[in-house]
């Protein structure tokens, strides 16, 4: 084991980590994840030194985080950094694992907010829909009602994505619109590419919608 460690700042250490080992190897939406986890600790731990790294300061950025937290996000904060600590460890740049045995606290966990309409509901904001002749925000609203479609997977359809002959409407992409490389991008997982029956008079309304449109462009 070398005995050598670094004085560099921790939040430049893994600022760098991130571009070494993290960039073009996973999802971009998992990219984020580790930007915003070294926003975080450039906030809570800026003049933290390598060298100054242990298990009881690592602790300590832990509860910071915690303070203001629910458990369940702070182990996805602890998780996001420890990769980066085991390997400054067995490079040498710190004397200790300071993950180890490490504590995951958080504040008590948010009553969930209700994600859903009942029938009821449903009904009565289609019914307040404006669905004109031309293609709107309404009408994309009621798609997403009539087929469980996710956001972006809605955002994506194209005209060439609706079979009228099978009464279904194909799904194998999604569409970014989180970041600034707008564009069509693979669905959540290889099962969220599927065919989705659709009621005839949905099919139908979409058909003349649809017309003299870019069939692979985004309706």
């Amino acid at each position: 084991m070398a005995t050598r460690t670094s004085t560099k700042l921790f939040y430049k250490y893994y600022r760098n980590w991130i571009d070494l080992y993290k960039k073009g190897a996973v999802r971009h939406a998992t990219l984020i994840k580790y930007e915003l986890a070294y926003k975080h600790v450039r906030r809570l731990c800026p003049d933290l030194h390598m060298n100054q790294i242990d298990r009881k300061s690592y602790q300590t950025l832990l509860n910071k985080f915690a303070e203001t937290h629910e458990r369940e996000t702070t182990l996805d904060f602890h998780h996001h950094l420890k990769a980066s600590l085991t390997d400054a460890y067995e490079d040498g740049l710190i004397k200790v694992d300071p993950t180890r045995k490490a504590i995951i606290k958080g504040i008590q966990k948010r009553k969930k907010k209700k994600k859903f309409l009942n029938k009821n509901e449903l009904e009565a904001l289609i019914h307040e829909l404006n669905l004109s002749s031309e293609i709107n925000w309404d009408w994309f609203i009621y798609l997403v009602s009539k087929t469980g479609l996710r956001f972006a997977e809605a955002l994506a359809l194209t005209p060439s994505d609706f079979d009228y002959k099978n009464k279904q409407i194909v799904v194998n992409k999604s569409w970014n619109y989180k970041f600034k490389n707008y564009g069509f991008q693979p669905t959540k997982n290889k099962s969220s590419n599927r065919k989705v029956f659709v009621d005839d008079n949905t099919l139908k309304a979409f058909k003349n919608l649809n017309k003299r449109k870019d069939p692979n462009q985004p309706i």
